[in-house]
């Protein structure tokens, strides 16, 4: 964090901040127009911006004193006693964002310009209407079926530039439903339909959001969960038709959805994550047969030779993972992996690790964890927000646990443990307590740089009667940072260390160490009467 700019931290908390609040969200929105009138009135006052926080105050009713995180923005301080984001805290926001941008502008870019959109889906409603008039319920025959689902499409989201990409999920959502209205009655014809409509619609959808170019942020906000509500329903899809017995002909239309699935992969230049999520999902649960795997490999190789040079090949080699781990190619499947940038693999190694878990393939998966491991700490340095990280470690983690379990690999999963931190402190000390390795124990709180009395105390009790000197190390750092501050506040808290230290030197019979030790730090610290005043009134020393 100390690397970025003031600005550029004050611009990645408006970006933190602008995920967490919803303009849909009452409370969201009286939050924001709580907080703006408090810095339009002037009540923000003393705006310091440090490396790790914005500090200030604001003359609220009672004067509140706001501490603001940059890099964990949920450890955020106000003296008020709302928990959570507060209106102080939006108000210092204001304050501290006025200084690299224009409020207005943040607020307008918010909150979603909602006249628009509800004249628009109105347009959009009548068209749907017009549509099913026309078209009527459409009898099982694939081409037809995707040429009403672009039509439909095109008539109903493309037929006009949008100033805002917040009109996006509600004109989607008037289309969607046109679909389901035209779907067939038969059961199983209709799962498949529906799930022809999800992989045109989203094609589609993908086009539209490159066409627009609309900020990716923006997309993110607006409409980004339309996609993922489509991922959701393929899923859930993709499922009844596998408990259900299935028509002869069924075969047919897999054969050209499978054509339109491969488009996913080139489709758009973005959407990576949800265009490769989508595929995998296809091709786990639906395209099983050997011959339909075998051909997709040749499929996407070709399609990689004859690719152009500005083109993103990265959905491309994770399909080609995907389909050779399918298909049991485990080695060949490691290879694609070690030949992919670690920044663009490492995430889509989760789902593989999943996928063979849940099979019990536990030989299988082994060389796959012992891979996503070495990459995590890379992986880890790249992401850019502490968030991020301890998300994604929380992710790695619960994936690899039952491998880890099943096959008792806790070296393996401590290596994993020491690769992540900081995030996955809690979890290694845990690990470290309850298997009574208290050493480690104590290396890892002075790695995170605890004080002493930053621990909990019931951990203290047991390491302190089960091996005093794992405390040691520390106490003595902590009573050396405090004496280094060299104020009052900080020699009395240096002076309880000292006392501590002293009990736990009696307690390991050591105490020929701690007066040596003592008398070299009171050598060392002649210079500082209040210390030593501090340590005679504490009889820590004598006169």
């Amino acid at each position: 964090m100390e690397s970025t700019t003031a600005n550029e931290r004050i611009e990645l908390l408006s970006e933190e901040i602008k995920d967490l609040l919803h303009p849909h969200v009452a409370d969201d929105v009286k939050l924001v127009q709580k907080g703006l009138m408090l810095y339009r009135q002037g009540l923000v006052k003393q705006v310091q911006i440090w490396n790790a926080q914005i500090t200030a105050m604001v003359q609220d009713v009672t004067p509140c004193h706001v501490k603001l995180n940059f890099s964990l923005l949920a450890s955020s301080q106000c003296t008020c006693p709302h928990e959570g984001l507060c209106r102080h805290q939006m108000a210092v926001f204001f304050a501290a964002y006025s200084r690299v941008g224009s409020v207005a502008d943040w607020v307008t870019e918010w909150r979603e310009p909602m006249k628009e959109k509800s004249d628009i889906a109105s347009w959009g409603l009548q068209k749907a209407k017009d549509l099913i008039k026309a078209n009527g319920v459409l009898k099982p025959d694939y081409r037809r079926w995707v040429e009403s689902f672009e039509v439909s499409f095109d008539t109903i989201l493309n037929s006009k530039k949008y100033s805002s990409p917040f009109i996006i999920a509600e004109l989607f959502n008037i289309y969607n439903r046109r679909i389901k209205a035209s779907a067939p009655v038969e059961q199983e014809w209709r799962l498949l339909y529906e799930v022809v409509g999800i992989i045109v619609s989203f094609k589609k959808l993908a086009v539209l959001t490159e066409k627009s170019q609309f900020a990716e942020d923006a997309v993110r906000r607006a409409y980004l969960s339309v996609f993922h509500n489509l991922i959701e329903d393929a899923d859930e899809l993709v499922f009844k038709i596998g408990v259900q017995s299935l028509p002869f002909d069924f075969d047919e239309f897999i054969l050209h959805l499978k054509d339109d699935v491969f488009e996913l992969l080139t489709v758009s230049s973005g959407l990576e994550q949800e265009r490769i999520y989508l595929y995998r999902l296809l091709w786990t649960n639906l395209f099983k047969k050997k011959e339909w795997r075998e051909q997709e490999i040749e499929r996407i190789h070709e399609r990689m030779k004859a690719a152009q040079e500005w083109e993103n090949l990265n959905p491309l080699m994770v399909a080609g993972v995907h389909i050779s781990i399918l298909q049991q190619k485990d080695e060949l499947a490691l290879d694609l992996i070690g030949k992919i940038d670690d920044n663009v693999i490492t995430p889509y190694m989760l789902h593989w690790i999943d996928l063979l878990s849940l099979t019990k393939a536990w030989k299988r998966v082994g060389p796959f964890i012992e891979l996503f491991s070495s990459k995590l700490k890379g992986y880890l340095e790249f992401l850019r927000t502490y968030h991020s990280c301890a998300a994604f470690t929380r992710s790695a983690l619960k994936a690899i646990r039952p491998y880890i379990s099943e096959n008792g690999k806790v070296d393996l999963y401590e290596r994993t443990l020491l690769a992540t931190l900081p995030y996955s402190y809690t979890d290694y000390e845990l690990m470290l307590f309850e298997r009574c390795q208290y050493d480690k124990w104590g290396d890892l709180q002075a790695f995170m740089g605890w004080s002493f009395y930053d621990l909990p105390k019931d951990r203290v009790k047991v390491v302190e009667k089960e091996k005093p000197e794992v405390l040691l190390g520390m106490l003595h750092q902590s009573a050396l940072n405090e004496i280094n501050q060299k104020n009052r506040s900080s020699y009395k808290t240096a002076v309880r260390h000292l006392k501590k230290l002293r009990t736990l030197y009696k307690k390991t019979k050591r105490v020929d160490d701690w007066q040596y030790f003592l008398d070299n730090l009171m050598d060392k610290t002649k210079r500082l009467r209040a210390f030593h005043e501090e340590c005679r009134r504490s009889k820590l020393i004598e006169d």
